[in-house]
């Protein structure tokens, strides 16, 4: 079904609470929201079952697909899985995808291009800022968040706590992890950062990043986050420009030992670099095992730089570097008019980035997924129920009007975003059945 001949996805009418099943919200024409819920609620829910009707796969199968405790529990040709009992989404005109997840944001600065004077540090305002992006995000379909945070200057760590505090409020509804992003680690002045970074590691920050290119001390600064990385078995993620070919290719000989794995993004200066010198890179890079975050939607405040290109991900890719993509800024300093939408960058991806819409998909999904170390999604029994259901019957027409979303985070239905197109009285709407809007008594 069309883009403009919308249908709103129906719920068991057992419900009676306009609610998706009782788990979620129903919401109204070209809204976000998730349904606010105590801890034990969200558990409940997560252990029920509900029941997918009528999705599209992107292999043209029409399935139905049941949800229990979490995971995929079942699935089956459309009429196949009876139960009456089941709490039941209709996805008649949905195309039914792992859910994407965002692996680089900035919930501490989000939401802030629009403020007047200097940014509110505050942990009361961070939290605030942090839960909505992740909110937002989680609207656009991103069930897992991985948020840079800086510390140190004079904030010290409490935009982390604040963040910390945000992934606490939001269990059940999306998963946010943080990483710790010290401005310096060497010299008398870095001193002070790796204190601070080891005692945000303590707090409770799971990755540890931060941007070497702007330390006196690049080299040094690699060496004390593996070092500490290592200490502790925490993934890294680096913010890098990536225009210095000598320091790359430190960095992927002092990585490749690291295990969980190190990433690197947004990697922009690689397209400056000659061919060649940025084919050796990527090289480099594919054979310690790094990962690459390419921002196809803009910059971010991080880099602390405008106008960056986007990394090449087909040369990347083609050298066997693990590719994915991420949004960056959120309506901040790096980007005022960023979405921090995945599918937008899966769009940029497939429209100016050379991936086939299905490559660009699986950048801001599995790819996404596998690089900030959570299970691998499939819509096939037994995985984690972790979904997007979009309006539309193949990717490609997904990446191009993806409007309404259904969003399915641990088994439940927990975001909901429905676009309603109308068109005005003409002969050309009339001939081709479209919907039309309009009074139907003269108005004053």
């Amino acid at each position: 079904m069309s883009e403009s001949q919308p249908q709103q996805p129906s719920h068991s009418p057992r419900s009676g609470r306009g609610e998706v099943g009782g788990h979620g919200p129903a919401h109204g024409p070209s809204q976000n929201r998730a349904p606010s819920r105590g801890a034990g609620n969200a558990a409940a829910a997560e252990a029920a079952t509900l029941l997918l009707a009528g999705a599209r796969l992107t292999d043209g199968r029409t399935v139905d697909v049941r949800l229990s405790s979490g995971r995929i529990q079942a699935v089956g040709t459309a009429g196949s899985l009876p139960a009456p009992a089941l709490s039941r989404v209709d996805l008649s005109g949905y195309l039914l995808l792992p859910a994407p997840a965002e692996p680089h944001a900035h919930g501490d600065t989000a939401l802030t291009a629009d403020g007047e004077g200097p940014v509110s540090y505050t942990p009361d305002e961070v939290q605030r800022r942090a839960t909505e992006a992740a909110l937002l995000q989680l609207g656009h379909g991103a069930t897992a968040v991985r948020s840079h945070v800086r510390i140190g200057d004079v904030h010290g760590l409490g935009p982390m706590e604040a963040v910390l505090q945000a992934r606490r409020s939001l269990r059940g509804l999306t998963d946010l992890t943080t990483v710790a992003v010290p401005r310096l680690l060497t010299g008398v002045a870095g001193a002070d950062g790796l204190a601070m970074l080891r005692d945000a590691v303590k707090m409770g920050a799971s990755v540890i990043g931060g941007c070497p290119d702007l330390d006196p001390d690049p080299t040094g600064f690699l060496e004390a986050v593996l070092e500490l990385a290592a200490e502790h078995g925490c993934p890294v993620d680096l913010h890098t420009d990536g225009d210095d070919p000598g320091r790359l290719s430190r960095l992927a000989a002092m990585a490749g030992g690291l295990r969980p794995g190190v990433t690197i993004g947004p990697c922009g200066g690689l397209s400056r670099l000659p061919l060649d010198v940025a084919a050796r890179a990527a090289d480099q890079l594919a054979a310690a095992g790094v990962r690459v975050t390419c921002l196809p939607q803009g910059d971010c405040a991080a880099l602390e730089r405008r106008g960056l290109r986007t990394a090449p991900v087909r040369l990347l890719r083609t050298a066997g570097v693990r590719v994915t993509a991420g949004s960056g800024a959120l309506r901040d300093a790096g980007n005022p008019v960023g979405r921090g939408d995945p599918l937008e960058a899966a769009y940029l991806l497939a429209s100016q980035g050379g991936l086939r819409p299905g490559e660009a998909y699986e950048s801001v999904s599995s790819a996404a997924r596998e690089a900030m170390g959570l299970p691998e999604v499939r819509v096939e029994a037994g995985f984690p129920a972790e979904l997007l259901a979009v309006r539309g019957d193949r990717i490609a027409a997904v990446l191009s009007l993806a409007y309404s979303r259904i969003v399915i985070h641990r088994g439940r239905v927990v975001a909901r975003t429905s676009a309603v197109r109308e068109y005005c009285d003409s002969a050309v709407a009339v001939a081709l059945d479209l919907p039309r809007q309009g009074r139907t008594e003269p108005g004053p």
